[in-house]
């Protein structure tokens, strides 16, 4: 008898931690199936093309484990919170993992920025075009302080990992502010998965704007769950606001002083965040219940901001004032610029476009419907906080930039509007639905799931070809800056050049895709004219270095900004012109010096 009831209850362990069975299965397919990607063969669609079947197996297995997870109440938030995690490990640990070096040139950009103040001991003199991060430079001066503390030379060990690092770092604030809306366990966690899987921006590298929506994220959080809590009306179905919350807000203690100092923190290090931090706040103290709690931040936010850029910041703003005011009156421009041409891209890139434009649409309008179809979501602060960027997006087009930086900041509130809306809705009394229904109605939202994931992949892993370097064009950039005398002039057809930034503070830098259009017409048509035009403003006998590298190759057939043998024929050309020397050549670069 004993031995029945023994055997009954494994049973009953079993099948209740059947769900919680394809977390780690699937992390042990994905880590297999990392073994298996070959590099060399990224396309025009880069990491798609590499990635092995048994990475999308574990993708699907690991999306049905948690919804599976999801859907069971007898299960702990613990293993939610693992299936989660796992989506960031698999969508961001993917390149950290397969890369041999930094991703991204930006990220590498960046490092340069960190390794000149660590070289300066702060703020480095002659910057020239990167004197804007002497005005902003508090997530550069933070990443100092880490390397003095740990010894380190340089931030390129850790960048790298920057991108897990920040997604898990925004999921508590995430939870936090879901659950300052909602107990609904469901829907919160729903959301979170949710945001995850339509985050394709890649605002999440090494860069003050990543460390910047951390911040925002926390702060937002802080503020949310002070705000005054509303009774949901008598019969309505739906989740509403939490029952334990206090009937007016509370008053503000010393998570004010948290609030402000996440507040410096973005004022500091970044020159957008801290307008959508005003932003969001503004129109959240429209509601005059909510002023009592979110007056205190905004004004502090206003006064931050209005220092900061009276001070530190003034010389970029000055010399950028006019273009700021000129910005207010075409607002239609400013969302249009938005909208980047796709003529000159390879098909495979006009595809990749149409699908990020297509999942960015999809989480506007999926967010808009459930604030017509779940009328209770309009009287919590996520309806204001959704809209929030909007205003900044009719004011300034922020280098054609504007439209991504808003759905990167109305992103959290939106997946939190598609998790409600697909949480089914409660009927009172309940009614059960046809079983066919039912198994439509499960099907479902793996489905919605795994078609937003689907879109992320596309949008985030879609450009690698040009984002991915390899240790021989690393290797090039690094031989070209250690031989370049101070004053000499670093050329790159493109900005994918790892480590070209390096000790910017000593050389002039000219890229070839942004020079002139007269300038790049010479180029098509003479590349060693064109070469030399757009040197053309040094003085005479200063020596040049030109990098030409795979990567660049890449950026140029995925962009069109020039046409995509042009790094072909400047080293054709280069070969046979008197006066260029091949000074480092390699499998994936090669570096040349002449006088201007």
């Amino acid at each position: 008898m004993a031995g029945a009831v023994s055997v009954s209850a494994v049973g009953v362990g079993l099948r209740r931690y059947a769900p919680c069975a394809p977390l780690p299965t699937a992390l042990v397919l994905w880590l297999v199936s990392l073994r298996q990607v070959d590099l060399t063969g990224m396309g025009d669609l880069g990491l798609l093309q590499v990635l092995t079947p048994l990475y999308w197996v574990a993708v699907v297995l690991l999306t049905v484990g948690f919804v599976f997870t999801l859907r069971d109440p007898r299960l702990g938030q613990g293993w939610l919170a693992g299936y989660v995690l796992a989506l960031i490990a698999f969508i961001h640990a993917t390149p950290s993992l397969l890369y041999p070096t930094l991703r991204y040139a930006w990220a590498w950009k960046h490092v340069a920025i960190v390794d000149a103040m660590l070289r300066h001991n702060g703020l480095v003199p002659h910057a020239g075009d990167l004197e804007i991060y002497n005005q902003w430079p508090g997530f550069f001066l933070l990443n100092v302080g880490v390397l003095k503390v740990l010894g380190l030379s340089s931030p390129v060990s850790y960048a790298a990992w920057a991108p897990p690092f920040v997604n898990a770092l925004v999921l508590v604030p995430l939870l936090w502010l879901y659950r300052s809306i909602t107990t609904d366990r469901r829907v919160v966690w729903a959301a979170v998965w949710v945001y995850y899987s339509t985050s394709w921006v890649g605002q999440d590298y090494f860069a003050p704007q990543a460390f910047a929506f951390i911040c925002y994220a926390w702060l937002m959080a802080l503020v949310l769950r002070r705000l005054p809590a509303l009774a949901r009306a008598p019969g309505e179905p739906g989740p509403g606001y939490p029952p334990d919350r206090p009937a007016r807000g509370r008053r503000w203690g010393w998570s004010l002083a948290v609030v402000l100092l996440l507040d410096a923190a973005i004022v500091c290090s970044h020159q957008l965040t801290p307008l959508m931090v005003i932003s969001s706040l503004a129109l959240l103290a429209v509601p005059r219940r909510n002023r009592r709690v979110v007056l205190p931040p905004l004004l502090g936010s206003m006064a931050l901001t209005a220092a900061w850029g009276a001070t530190v910041a003034r010389p970029y703003l000055s010399a950028n004032l006019g273009s700021f005011v000129s910005s207010l009156a075409s607002p239609d421009g400013n969302v249009a610029s938005g909208f980047r041409s796709l003529g000159t891209a390879a098909p495979e890139q006009v595809l990749v476009g149409w699908v990020d434009r297509g999942l960015s649409a999809g989480v506007f309008l999926l967010g808009v419907a459930c604030l017509v179809l779940r009328p209770w979501t309009r009287r919590t602060p996520v309806v204001w906080l959704f809209f929030s960027p909007l205003p900044l997006l009719a004011a300034n087009a922020y280098g054609g930039e504007m439209l991504f930086r808003a759905y990167l900041f109305s992103l959290p509130y939106a997946a939190f509007l598609i998790g409600v809306l697909l949480r089914p809705r409660l009927k009172v009394p309940p009614e059960p639905a046809p079983a066919r229904w039912q198994v439509l109605r499960k099907a479902a939202l793996p489905a919605m799931l795994l078609a937003m994931l689907g879109g992320l992949f596309f949008s985030y892993y879609g450009k690698e070809a040009m984002n991915y370097y390899t240790p021989g064009e690393v290797a090039a950039t690094q031989r070209m800056i250690q031989e370049a005398p101070p004053g000499a002039v670093i050329v790159g057809v493109t900005g994918s050049v790892p480590g070209i930034d390096e000790r910017y503070e000593e050389h002039p830098e000219v890229r070839l895709v942004s020079a002139p259009g007269v300038t790049q017409e010479l180029l098509v048509a003479d590349p060693v004219a064109g070469l030399r035009e757009s040197v053309g403003f040094v003085k005479p006998g200063t020596p040049v270095y030109l990098i030409l590298s795979r990567a660049q190759t890449w950026e140029l057939r995925l962009t069109g900004e020039l046409p995509g043998d042009t790094v072909a024929r400047l080293a054709d050309a280069l070969a046979t012109t008197p006066g260029f020397t091949l000074v480092y050549q390699n499998a994936d670069a090669s570096v040349y010096r002449f006088a201007a």
